[in-house]
């Protein structure tokens, strides 16, 4: 796993954005059923905090969703730790393809588990500060780009993983024929009457889907903003 971010003392955060405030997070997560010490020992460094706008900080580290503008949200910690844990279950993928950037954080804690991470977000204005977010934290490994999610990123095809934070009514074939034989494939599917969390594997020559749990994300949008 990669640690190496250049965070500045005070970007540790205080009081509520504090070390102990992580550690708490993490004593939640594992109560909720998080497992793998990988993905625990991720989310204590990583400071959720500086993901979201300064006035939610004191926030950061509650178990719920934040809003980053532009009606999307920072997803809860145990969703982002669950959707980690369930990609990096069965092997460490070196390439992961995400779809939906954000504010960078789920971008942030793949790149310290694995060699790249490509990013694609549709809103140009969440797509630059989630950019500048990443490069001054160090994450060298994360490529973002400004694109229509919808369509992958086929020009840096086949990924060994592929993580999607908006939901769609299916999964898309388009989306599949990026991954690498053996790949994982992780999103929340559904519409308004409710989605769940899956997992797709190439397992013994034909797709294994495994249901991961109910799930609440903003819709997999087309095109751009």
């Amino acid at each position: 796993m990669s640690f190496g971010l250049r965070l500045p003392r005070e970007a540790l955060g205080l009081g509520m954005t504090s070390q102990r405030a992580r550690d708490r997070m993490v004593d939640r997560l594992r109560e909720q059923g998080i497992r793998d010490p990988r993905v625990l020992e991720v989310m204590r460094t990583l400071p959720r905090h500086l993901f979201c706008d300064e006035a939610l900080a004191t926030r950061a580290y509650d178990d719920t969703a934040l809003p980053i503008g532009r009606g999307q949200t920072l997803s809860q910690p145990y969703v982002v730790a669950r959707m980690t844990e369930a990609l990096i279950e069965f092997g460490l993928p070196a390439s992961v393809l995400e779809l939906g950037t954000g504010s960078g954080y789920q971008a942030a804690v793949l790149a310290m588990l694995v060699e790249q991470v490509s990013s694609v977000e549709r809103i140009d204005e969440l797509s630059r500060l989630a950019r500048k977010r990443l490069r001054k934290l160090g994450f060298g490994n994360v490529r973002a780009r400004f694109d229509d999610g919808r369509l992958g990123w086929p020009e840096h095809a086949p990924f060994d993983a592929i993580i999607v934070t908006a939901s769609a009514d299916r999964v898309d074939p388009q989306l599949i024929a990026q991954l690498k034989p053996g790949g994982v494939f992780v999103a929340p599917v559904g519409g308004a009457d409710g989605q769940r969390l899956v997992r797709l594997r190439w397992v013994d020559d034909r797709w294994q889907q495994d249901d991961l749990g109910p799930a609440l994300f903003v819709p997999l949008l087309g095109g751009t903003a």
